[in-house]
């Protein structure tokens, strides 16, 4: 992992939660959403499919794990979370990433896709603060 290098458009957009063994967890800084971003530290990757079969299974354990962990961060900040909406999608940011976003009936972007709603509603430091533990605590890191 020590080539991996972490694309800028995420230091812009979301917030360090925690290393798992394949990923970097990352919030994202929408407080609409409770939302975490899963990036495998190996260099070069730009789909599931660059992955090796080790890591595809470990990907998936952790794309559960912060789904919990989306619930977790969901509960406390009274967004709870009703539908977890997993996605690679890369179209704008090519390094391999996969969103896991907890979606709820009255969420602003509700039942289409949270990308592309409405600019972002950063979160304020006090709520990040508090989302980061939650998601940390569930991550059990």
């Amino acid at each position: 992992m020590a080539d991996f290098t972490l694309d800028p458009a995420f230091v812009a957009t979301s917030h360090k939660v925690a290393d798992l063994p394949l990923s970097e967890v990352r919030l994202q800084d929408d407080a609409r959403y409770p939302w975490l971003v899963l990036i495998p530290r190996r260099p070069g990757l730009r789909e599931i499919e660059d992955l090796g079969a080790a890591d595809r299974i470990q990907l998936m354990e952790e794309i559960i794990l912060a789904g919990a962990a989306v619930r977790a961060l969901g509960a406390t900040l009274d967004l709870a979370v009703e539908k977890l909406n997993v996605g690679a999608l890369g179209n704008v940011t090519a390094q391999l990433h996969v969103h896991v976003v907890g979606r709820r009936a009255d969420d602003p972007a509700w039942p289409g896709p949270v990308w592309g709603h409405g600019p972002a509603v950063a979160y304020s430091p006090e709520a990040r603060a508090k989302a980061i533990a939650a998601a940390g605590v569930a991550l059990r890191v």
